[in-house]
């Protein structure tokens, strides 16, 4: 799908979409207890539509009304006393990294096969975590990881209650470990080896599981904990605001925009709020920004710096291992709105101006490349490809533009 942008100026006020990151986290929370849980505002992107199937394979009954979805756990397969032995789960992520991640820590506990599924991007993806625990654990094939052509293949169960791993890895991982020794219900730890990045992820894991009653928190700076014997609750409760999507509503507000982002939690855990301090620096001045915990910032941060006064971002390795090489594509892109950039192993300098393109940009079917490109489009006009991709996080983000005047129209 390609969508035409006109110069145009936004204006009005929005209510962020809620947050991808604890609604994936809620989802899954509540599939584990041994109830019925009401979970509202609930944004139903590709991720979440993800998330939600593989609840099910857990044997969840989900229902859904409007943006509010019941999650029944008691059928679910982690309340069965007994596995058949030649039991199969088959999960299907699409494109969604943490949905794989997530419930690959859950795969670890259970005797039985749990075959992975999703997009060759997401296949391709790092899982050397899990691949490592898995083969050091093996015990006369009862244990392993296997890559496949078309999928990634988990057989637990791990005895293993403790672990070690490196802290600047993809929290993602990192709360997988924390579900798998949840589910386990046996305790445990988690060592990490500093220095650790995206701890505001982590933290968002353990409030989520803490509101569902696991006792689950920080033993020191480097060692997470769960204790032994915690159950999961049913709840009732709220998404909160994104301030990861709401970053692209606010970015209007730095080429002259005059939008109002509402719905957002002052006491949100989420490290990407740290956008609005960014935004700010990028406005007075070339400034010099570190992602290490919020890499999902990048694109729209780089945007935002080609709009003002350039700027150089640090911690960008990471970038590479997104729903594309967002570091590279990026430069590639802001090029065609004659917008120097230089690329480092770690690091990215972004010029500014930006000129109207006179080719049709990519947005390499990346939600966020999309996004960022789009508030560019709207300062010089032109029109960009592969537009569909916001689905897989910001299903609304193209009618939510139009609410506030941007001049747009599907090709």
């Amino acid at each position: 799908m390609k969508v035409r942008i006109e110069k145009s100026i936004a204006k009005g006020e929005i209510f962020a979409p809620p947050s991808k990151s604890m609604a994936h986290r809620y989802i899954i929370c509540a599939a584990l207890t041994d109830g019925e849980s009401v979970i509202s505002n609930v944004d139903f992107s590709e991720d979440i539509k993800a998330t939600i199937d593989c609840i099910e394979t857990l044997g969840a009954k989900v229902r859904i009304d409007g943006s509010t979805v019941f999650i029944d756990g008691r059928t679910g397969i982690l309340n069965q006393k007994e596995y058949a032995s030649d039991e199969k789960l088959v999960f299907n992520c699409r494109e969604s990294g943490s949905t794989m991640r997530f419930f690959m820590g859950i795969a670890m506990t259970l005797p039985v096969i749990s075959e992975f599924y999703g997009s060759e991007t997401l296949r391709n993806r790092p899982f050397g975590i899990y691949e490592n625990i898995l083969n050091k654990n093996e015990n006369e094939g009862s244990v392993y990881f296997i890559r496949e052509t078309d999928k990634l293949i988990v057989k637990g169960r791990v005895e293993e209650n403790n672990f070690e791993v490196e802290g600047n890895i993809s929290s993602q991982f990192i709360t997988g470990l924390l579900l798998a020794l949840s589910v386990k219900g046996e305790g445990g730890e988690i060592r990490l080896i500093p220095p650790t990045e995206s701890r505001s992820y982590i933290n968002m894991t353990i409030r989520a599981m803490n509101e569902f009653g696991i006792k689950v928190g920080w033993k020191d700076e480097n060692t997470l904990y769960v204790d032994r014997g915690s159950n999961y609750l049913n709840r009732n409760i709220e998404v909160e605001g994104d301030y990861s999507n709401a970053a692209f509503l606010d970015a209007f507000n730095l080429i002259g925009g005059e939008v109002t982002v509402r719905g957002l939690s002052e006491e949100s855990l989420q490290g990407d709020k740290i956008y609005k301090d960014y935004f700010e620096k990028l406005l007075l001045e070339k400034a010099t920004l570190d992602i290490a915990d919020c890499p999902d910032l990048g694109p729209v941060l780089f945007a935002v710096a080609a709009a003002n006064n350039g700027g150089v971002f640090t911690s960008t390795a990471r970038l590479k291992i997104k729903e594309s090489d967002r570091g590279k594509v990026m430069c590639e892109e802001l090029s065609k709105f004659n917008i120097k950039t230089l690329q480092k192993e770690n690091s990215i300098e972004i010029g500014c101006g930006p000129d109207a393109p006179t080719e049709e940009i990519n947005g390499h079917n990346d939600h966020r490349i999309v996004m960022s490109l789009a508030l560019l489009l709207s300062r010089t006009g032109g029109v960009i490809n592969e537009a569909e991709a916001v689905r897989k996080s910001y299903p609304g983000f193209f009618d939510d533009l139009k609410t506030l005047g941007i001049k747009l129209e599907y090709e």
